[in-house]
């Protein structure tokens, strides 16, 4: 009975050791967003962000907001999102990712960030960006790009040597 229990013990131990380890971290720790623009009244506002640096489940970066003609409504800011452990797995399972976030312009107003993330390829896809600026909802629609900081390091580089 003593050896049963050992053998058990040695073949269950693995396993669930195996089902409480953690999950894989993505192989990508920086989104790059394209420029994306959007319709307003008599107007347009194009949003540029820097890359988004993912630090465990959220996303950090700072942005730019051109609203033309009223250049006066000009912002920039800073820019989180947060994904649970569940969306991260979607969006490396290729499936759709939603999201939610914060941000904060240079003025100190918060605005309300939700979307969804729609994966084309392994490390491409569209973007749906809504960003809630008092009581108007700006709706954007892009794409991103999924990197690793050394490959964006490379990619700029051979530019800036031009």
């Amino acid at each position: 009975m003593r050896f049963f229990r050992r053998t058990l013990l040695c073949l269950l131990l693995p396993a669930c050791v195996w089902a409480a380890a953690p999950a894989v971290t993505p192989g990508w720790n920086r989104v790059l967003v394209a420029p994306i623009k959007t319709s307003i009244y008599v107007g347009s506002v194009t949003l540029t962000t820097q890359p988004f640096v993912r630090n465990d489940l959220t996303l950090g970066s700072t942005y730019a907001a051109k609203v033309f003609p009223w250049i006066f409504w000009n912002e920039t800011g800073d820019i989180t999102i947060t994904l649970n452990a569940e969306q991260l797995a979607r969006l490396e399972r290729g499936e759709r990712c939603l999201f939610t976030g914060e941000a904060q312009n240079h003025k100190g107003k918060p605005r309300h960030v939700t979307g969804h993330a729609d994966p084309t390829g392994p490390d491409t896809g569209k973007i749906k960006v809504r960003i809630g600026a008092g009581d108007v909802e700006l709706i954007f629609n892009g794409t991103y790009h999924l990197a690793v900081a050394e490959k964006i390091a490379a990619e700029v580089q051979p530019a800036a040597d031009q």
